[in-house]
């Protein structure tokens, strides 16, 4: 008779009691354990003037993409690894250029990075020459530091059980950041801190809304441009709120074009999310459903321009909101620390497509 699988062997006990005791010894970087202020409270966004960097670069990117650098495509349509430069040493052109691959390849993995060790200010200074960063209105943030999206889960801290709740048959969550603000994010920065074993999880998927948007028919995504939908913050206030979390801006709804263009490449995209997006303007509630289940289905099922981005130490990873969407990958036992952080500039109204 084969062994039952609830046995644990004795290596598997050892190991989980090795991690357990690495955890408790705290995070590698406290710095950027998460901070919530309950009454820490921001005023609403305004609306600013924004121009993309990605629109003054240099097409050849000499100042990103010298002799020693080296690129290594994941898929055709999403994802290119990058090892042999360092984020923290680019020069004004050399962002320019990184904002510009950034919207071509839609996400970059950068390997063995000193930005994590660069200290907040500089950290800061370099997200911002892509724009104002947001301020998250619930997530954990770096006390004195709001513009850090702190994202941390070990034994004692599940965010993710705590958002989901107890009955998701899996935890896969498809959206674009914060994509209910007024002026949604462009090129994101997300470095690690702390990484649970290589193989055993923590990754995050990422899809291509660019190359969702083409496989549809010419018709359909004629039918596609010139709605609108609505954006919502409002549940994940409220799901703050449940929790005792801070709601630091009160929530807003936005409505943007359900094809969005991007002022750099010209491209178009599809810009929906199950996360944030809840109806379609000037459909009937069953109308929008069926559609939008359709696009959320569409978005979740197209393997072929999925790609999976693994970390390790020193991985930080960029990617343009306005032309993908992520999920966390909550497949690592909560023993494992798992401690990053986000930084994330606005950019501009969405462009109808």
């Amino acid at each position: 008779m084969a062994p039952s699988v609830d046995i644990v062997t004795p290596a598997a006990q050892d190991r989980i009691a090795a991690l357990k005791k690495d955890v408790a010894k705290g995070p590698s970087y406290p710095f950027y354990y998460p901070y919530f202020d309950v009454d820490e409270k921001f005023p609403p966004t305004e609306i600013f003037e924004h121009s993309d960097v990605g629109l003054r670069a240099d097409p050849a990117k000499p100042h990103l993409l010298t002799p020693n650098t080296i690129t290594r495509n994941l898929t055709p349509y999403i994802g290119t690894e990058v090892t042999g430069v360092q984020i923290s040493q680019l020069t004004s052109e050399g962002l320019d250029e990184l904002a510009l691959y950034a919207a071509e390849r839609k996400l970059l993995v950068f390997r063995d990075q000193d930005f994590k060790d660069i200290g907040p200010e500089k950290q800061i200074a370099i997200a911002r020459h892509f724009g104002p960063i947001q301020r998250h209105p619930t997530s954990g943030n770096v006390k004195g530091y709001p513009e850090f999206h702190v994202v941390y889960r070990d034994a004692e801290h599940d965010q993710f059980k705590d958002y989901f709740g107890p009955d998701r048959a899996n935890r896969t969550q498809w959206h674009s950041d914060i994509s209910y603000e007024k002026q949604p994010p462009s090129t994101t920065f997300f470095f690690i801190l702390d990484q649970p074993e290589p193989g055993t999880g923590g990754d995050t998927l990422f899809l291509s809304q660019v190359e969702a948007y083409k496989r549809l028919s010419p018709e359909f995504q004629k039918r596609l441009e010139g709605l609108r939908a609505v954006h919502s913050a409002f549940p994940q206030a409220e799901a703050s709120r449940k929790r005792n979390g801070p709601v630091r801006r009160e929530p807003i709804e936005t409505e943007h074009p359900l094809v969005r263009i991007h002022p750099v490449t010209g491209e178009k995209a599809l810009y929906v999310n199950q996360g944030f997006t809840k109806r379609i303007v000037g459909f009937k509630v069953e109308e929008s459903e069926y559609l939008l289940k359709f696009l959320f289905d569409h978005l979740a099922k197209g393997a072929d321009f999925h790609v999976r981005a693994k970390y390790e130490a020193g991985t930080v990873v960029v990617w343009d909101n306005r032309v993908t969407a992520h999920s966390a990958v909550v497949d690592f036992d909560n023993v494992q620390r798992r401690h990053a952080v986000r930084l994330t500039p606005q950019a501009e109204v969405p462009i109808a497509g």
